[in-house]
């Protein structure tokens, strides 16, 4: 029987960032997780106050996590540090054996970390059926309008149309607002991520609204993933479509599309004691201002929208179609590099 792998090997291995702090609060190791979340090499982080490599804005938190011996275990915490803001799930463990020493451990939660039951979920479902019992009377509206349409003089005829118009608008948000609320999902089954990719993105350049700049970056080697063909065109779309507008306005708008496999990704993805391998990560990322930094904690949430003329129901229902394919979705900011990512991830095919 081989001998069991040593003690840093295994410290090396975890997915999660981990970090050994003295009793000065100063890093006296760190894993390469804590440095890919970091964004600096152990040799750089090594003898820095933890706290000059990131900051709890959360009072309470940062305040419990200060004192000597204190333990601490908090979920979705925002942190800020050189790459940007996070949300992360926080563990602070002193060493019993040498006092003053502690390990500090960072996983990153997600935007996206609901489970099946939330009650935020789950309180969409009324408004869902309320917006069935909608629909009926709509139609008739619409209906009704169109009758009027061919009867009024032509000059006339525009308020009818207005009638049509903001009936059809109506519809198409309780359309969202039922999908969104629906305790049913459609199908899984085997895709090419890049077919459904490549489908979404000639719809978006279809519509050609800011003619902003579309860079593909496709690793080729990528195996089928498990999902909803027509559910992850649906979000390929919405992310694209929102990148294209964030920055349009920018001296040179670019988007950038981008796929890649990532080795020991896990995410405890539909209800506790599951754990989903999601290896498959896609990335939209814009060069637009971000979104406000006040929003940023809840830009998932159902109605929450820094558009003028949006109702906020874009990203939920990106958010459930992902969940439905078993996957994941984040946001994050650079502000060092200017950049917005909404990273997706997802199973490969079983």
């Amino acid at each position: 029987m081989a001998p069991p792998p040593s003690l840093r090997s295994q410290v090396n291995g975890l997915v999660f960032a981990m970090f050994l702090l003295d009793p000065d609060m100063q890093i006296a190791e760190a894993n390469p997780a804590a440095e890919d979340m970091l964004g600096q090499s152990a040799r750089r982080l090594v003898g820095k106050p933890i706290y000059d490599v990131l900051t709890i804005p959360d009072p309470r938190v940062a305040s419990h996590a200060r004192q000597p011996e204190g333990r601490l275990v908090a979920r979705s915490v925002a942190i800020s540090t050189a790459t940007g803001e996070r949300r992360v799930n926080l563990t602070l463990s002193p060493l019993v054996a040498h006092k003053g020493w502690r390990v500090l451990t960072l996983s990153d939660s997600g935007q996206d970390d609901m489970g099946e039951d939330d009650p935020r979920e789950a309180g969409l479902r009324a408004p869902a059926v309320l917006a069935h019992e909608i629909k009926n009377p709509l139609a008739a509206i619409r209906g009704a309008g169109q009758l009027l349409a061919r009867k009024l003089d032509p000059k006339d005829r525009p308020l009818a149309n207005v009638i049509s118009n903001e009936v059809d608008r109506i519809a198409s948000l309780i359309d969202r607002m039922q999908r969104l609320g629906s305790a049913s999902s459609e199908p899984n089954a085997p895709l090419n991520l890049h077919i459904a990719i490549r489908n979404a993105l000639s719809t978006v350049r279809a519509a050609d609204r800011t003619a902003v700049p579309i860079r593909e970056e496709f690793d080729p080697s990528l195996p089928a993933v498990m999902g909803n063909e027509d559910a992850l065109e649906q979000v390929v779309i919405n992310l694209v479509s929102n990148a294209c507008d964030a920055c349009a306005a920018t001296d040179h708008p670019q988007v950038i599309v981008r796929t890649r496999y990532i080795s020991g990704l896990i995410f405890n993805a539909i209800r506790p004691g599951r754990s989903v391998r999601l290896p498959i990560e896609l990335t939209i990322t814009d060069n637009g201002p971000g979104i406000d930094p006040k929003l940023r904690e809840f830009v998932f949430e159902p109605f929450v929208t820094s558009k003028k003329s949006g109702q906020g129901l874009g990203l939920a229902l990106v958010r459930r179609l992902v969940r439905d394919m078993e996957g994941r979705i984040t946001h994050e900011r650079d502000e060092r590099e200017g950049l917005t990512h909404f990273r997706v991830h997802l199973p490969v095919a079983r």
